[in-house]
């Protein structure tokens, strides 16, 4: 019961969270906001449950289709294979995704309370985005592509600043665009290996309309455009300069680039490239707050 339960969460991978959560708390900091701490604490526990969400009803409707027993799991992609192992206790993963979004809802609206309507756009969005993702977006190539990174760059990010200052910022826009490209990639990689199986279940992302090799120059791009974001920034003066400490990752990141081209369509080699994917994934925003919090204390 508990693997049919915890599974479906996918607990490991939920780190991506406070990873992004953090980098909104700093942009709020470095602006000079007064932190409540029980508003930290509320945003954290809303994103992990919109998180676990999103997971949860992947897994429910992935199973109820048909493609979690044709999928060839790594640990990055192909379902965490709980509910194939426990069919019976399917059900408990689609509770856990609507009880999480009522709940994430619930935080929501105590915020559009504390804050005004303008949080409207941002809770509404995220809401669609959760509930639609797997029955409806995965079906379109662009959706697929951009909606991850809509989630967990400016929808999270620039929320949780909206949500500890009451209001927006550019900086905030500007460094959303870290993660929003970041988590992209995160989801576009984790698809190469699904392609076949995706294919035959009516989904419709870029490595099966234009090719791994293809979707491998997007992954490029996206990455490349991650660290513009960061200059552009700073340059913008919207970012302080102590942002920079986030281009640290790109030692990781260009043997990643040409390891991607080079493996993509050959999933084994690509494995030890998503697992440093990942890696790039939460390194990068953490060291851009750590970046922004340095500015502020310095």
């Amino acid at each position: 019961m508990s693997n049919a339960l915890i599974g479906p969460m996918r607990p490991n991978f939920l780190i991506l969270t406070p990873a992004c959560v953090l980098l909104g708390i700093a942009i709020a900091f470095w602006s000079g906001a007064s932190l409540n701490p029980v508003f930290i604490v509320l945003i954290l526990i809303g994103s992990l449950l919109a998180h676990i969400s999103v997971n949860a009803l992947n897994e429910y409707h992935d199973f109820k289709s048909g493609l979690d027993l044709i999928t060839q799991a790594t640990p990055f992609s192909g379902g965490t294979k709980s509910l194939p192992e426990n069919p019976e206790k399917a059900y408990m993963a689609l509770i856990t995704g609507l009880v999480s979004l009522v709940l994430t809802a619930c935080i929501g609206i105590y915020f559009l309370m504390e804050r005004g309507p303008w949080l409207l756009p941002v809770g509404i969005l995220g809401i669609i985005i959760i509930y639609t993702y797997t029955p409806l977006i995965t079906r379109s190539p662009l959706l697929c592509l951009i909606a991850p990174g809509l989630g967990f760059g400016p929808l999270m990010v620039m929320g949780t600043d909206f949500m500890l200052t009451g209001h927006y910022s550019w900086t905030a826009a500007i460094v959303s665009l870290v993660p929003f490209f970041l988590v992209n990639n995160l989801l576009l990689l984790n698809q190469f290996p699904d392609v076949e199986a995706d294919r035959q279940f009516g989904r419709s992302h870029f490595p099966i309309k234009i090719g791994r090799k293809s979707s491998a120059i997007i992954y490029i791009v996206f990455l490349g455009l991650t660290y513009v974001a960061i200059i552009a920034g700073c340059l913008l003066r919207v970012l302080p300069p102590g942002a920079l400490i986030g281009l640290f990752t790109l030692i990781l990141a260009v043997p990643v680039m040409f390891g991607v081209i080079r493996h993509a369509d050959d999933i084994p080699g690509l494995i030890p490239f998503m697992v440093k994917n990942v890696i790039l994934n939460i390194s990068t925003p953490v060291l851009v707050a750590l970046g922004l919090f340095l500015s502020h204390w310095l």
